[in-house]
């Protein structure tokens, strides 16, 4: 009974210090203003495609991503490393507020996202301001959506830093608390399934197939400029089809 016991309390005591997930705001945070962009992957090319770690390919209809980069590699000359990275393909649509909306499937992919960035700001690592992924655990079978405030969190410039340090883990750990949030979801690898990304002053909130299934309020969000949106794939492979930016403002 006494070993019970023991199990119980250290039980209660995990479960007081794991972070209380965001309530999901059960209606729109955004009201969607002009079409800044639109495309089905049908025709021409848009010129405001950027190439950024392009392992992409426009195949039957839709954007198609494959991770290649799975492990750190040395470069040819020996002298440097090739970082392990999601598959990237970018989109020049200078914007603050917006709303994202996108077919996506993941057909092997562990994760697909979509990110903004502003690379003309240079407080944190390569511009990273803010992200929303979409992540299939294949092994316990689970799908998940993970928001991250990138500007004030993991990339800001002092956190990237200290993050190669092993004494500072608490520390990280600590400034971090706040800057993300993970929720379950009904991901269906192999279906196509409808995504909605509404990013209005310092809140994301995420849509999957009609239901809301994310949020996060946090001060990085709200940077005046995302000069860049990028959609990542990790794993093989993942799809984004019909794909729509709209400005927006908040409701």
């Amino acid at each position: 009974m006494k070993s019970l016991l023991s199990l119980l309390v250290v039980a209660s005591a995990f479960a007081a210090d794991a972070p209380k997930l965001p309530s999901i705001p059960a209606e729109s945070i955004a009201k969607k203003g002009e079409l800044l962009f639109a495309d089905d992957f049908s025709g021409k090319p848009d010129k405001r495609w950027v190439r950024v770690v392009d392992t992409f390919k426009v195949a039957d209809g839709a954007l198609l991503g494959t991770q290649t980069r799975v492990k750190d590699e040395p470069t040819k000359d020996g002298k440097g490393v090739i970082k392990a990275h999601a598959a990237v393909y970018g989109l020049e649509v200078p914007n603050k507020d917006s709303v994202v909306e996108c077919r996506i499937k993941l057909d092997g992919a562990s994760m697909v996202d979509v990110e903004l960035d502003d690379r003309n700001y240079t407080g944190c690592h390569y511009g990273h301001i803010c992200r929303a992924q979409v992540r299939w655990d294949a092994k316990a079978k689970k799908g998940s959506v993970q928001i991250i405030d990138e500007k004030d969190g993991g990339m800001r410039n002092d956190i990237y830093q200290m993050k190669n340090d092993p004494a500072k883990k608490a520390e990280v750990a600590k400034l971090l608390v706040g800057r993300s949030a993970t929720f379950p979801a009904d991901v269906k690898p192999g279906e196509w399934q409808t995504l909605v990304v509404e990013i209005v002053d310092d809140q994301i909130r995420v849509v999957l197939d009609g239901k809301p299934v994310g949020y996060l309020k946090s001060s990085g969000i709200a940077h005046a400029t995302k000069t860049r949106y990028e959609f990542g794939v990790a794993g093989q492979s993942g799809q984004f089809d019909d794909l729509k930016v709209y400005a927006a403002s908040a409701k």
